[in-house]
């Protein structure tokens, strides 16, 4: 009888929140994506990539253009110097460089150190290679990691460490005394690092983003993803980038070109003539402010509890002030009963059962009406 590698493992609930939003009519604040359009320039170009003939394969590592579009982010907006023939792959999203990264460094028995809650893809792409997860908890209100208890979790079967600044979904960022701690953890092992980074230009009130890339212990046993859809606002096209040292490069490289091979051709011309103009990308925080910044004060003096956010486009709600609920239970019922869905957070917990932490994730990259129908509906029902 067949048995299941992940026989604990349904729809995500992303997937699941969405259906019941569009099933009941409610406001989509749930699944990260916009409901504005692109840049109608990003249309024209993809039509014209296609009339120009780029629709077969493309290299493996990807379209050289975009690579030095890429290379060229990097260096405007954190002067890192990234090598983009050797140091960077093209994926198909960032979800598909997470899986790679893990399937290139994890065999069965290897534990992998995460921090609770995490992005959901992880711990499925661990087990699924069969290495053990092996989680340490970023408390509320703050969600910082305790390093202390990081150094107590690590062993000689510890084989990667994954960290993720902005963090998705509490909107924390790592400080460059976190990465010096991480730094000081890995020293003299053979621990690798795999650093989720696809809202690296997210962030706000002054803070900045560390990359694991401009760190000198880390670089070299690091891998970066990062991703198009969360800067151009085209989650669907589903492109991604993992930037990593030439010898982590060519292992990676082996596990993508028979996991996926290569990325949509003419996705990938478009978005390296796209980036050539680097005000495509600088003014994302400033934008996304703009909108956290609304929807925090249309929320001003209701019940909920504003819990901070310093990157992402996702804003934590505490609603310990109004309800006992389980996360997942508030979060069906606000979504059939007030008409806004959200992302509960027990799901990026390894147990959810024991999650006490009362706050749902609310995605802010929407359109201003919706930000303040939403909150409209949210603060007239719960006071």
């Amino acid at each position: 009888m067949f048995s299941s590698k992940l026989p604990d493992v349904g729809t995500t609930i992303f997937s699941t929140m969405t259906a019941l939003a569009n099933e009941v009519g409610a406001v989509n604040l749930s699944q990260g994506f916009p409901d504005y359009p692109v840049d109608p320039s990003l249309a024209d170009l993809l039509a014209k990539a296609v009339q120009d003939g780029f629709n077969q394969y493309a290299p493996m590592p990807g379209l050289l253009s975009l690579r030095e579009a890429v290379a060229a982010k990097y260096w405007s907006m954190f002067s890192i110097t990234v090598d983009p023939v050797h140091e960077l792959t093209i994926t198909p999203g960032g979800t598909a460089a997470l899986a790679t990264a893990i399937a290139t460094v994890v065999r069965p028995g290897h534990e992998v150190i995460v921090f609770e809650p995490c992005y959901d893809s992880y711990a499925p792409a661990v087990r699924l290679n069969g290495g053990i997860v092996v989680p340490s908890v970023l408390a509320a209100p703050l969600y910082r990691p305790d390093w202390d208890h990081v150094r107590s979790l690590v062993s000689d079967r510890t084989a990667m460490i994954i960290v993720n600044s902005p963090h998705n979904p509490c909107g924390s960022t790592l400080t460059s005394d976190d990465l010096n701690e991480l730094a000081d953890i890995c020293e003299g092992s053979n621990i690798i690092v795999l650093s989720d980074e696809v809202y690296e230009l997210i962030t706000y009130d002054g803070a900045v983003h560390n990359s694991v890339l401009a760190h000198a212990r880390l670089r070299e046993r690091s891998f970066v993803i990062t991703s198009f859809g969360k800067t151009f606002h085209i989650t669907g096209w589903k492109v991604g980038c993992c930037a990593a040292p030439q010898h982590l490069t060519s292992e990676f490289r082996k596990a993508h070109q028979f996991i996926s091979f290569c990325v949509n051709t003419p996705a990938q011309a478009v978005l390296g003539t796209y980036m050539q103009d680097p005000s495509s990308y600088t003014g994302l925080s400033t934008f996304f402010q703009q909108k956290r910044d609304l929807f925090r004060g249309l929320l001003s003096g209701s019940k909920w509890t504003v819990r901070p956010c310093t990157g992402t486009y996702f804003q934590l709600l505490g609603y310990e002030q109004f309800s006992d609920e389980r996360d997942v239970d508030l979060a069906l019922r606000l979504t059939r009963e007030v008409g806004v869905a959200s992302i509960p957070i027990s799901p990026f917990v390894s147990d959810h059962r024991a999650h006490s932490d009362r706050a749902l994730r609310f995605c802010f990259a929407k359109k201003d009406e919706t930000l303040e129908r939403a909150a409209e509906r949210l603060t007239a029902v719960l006071g």
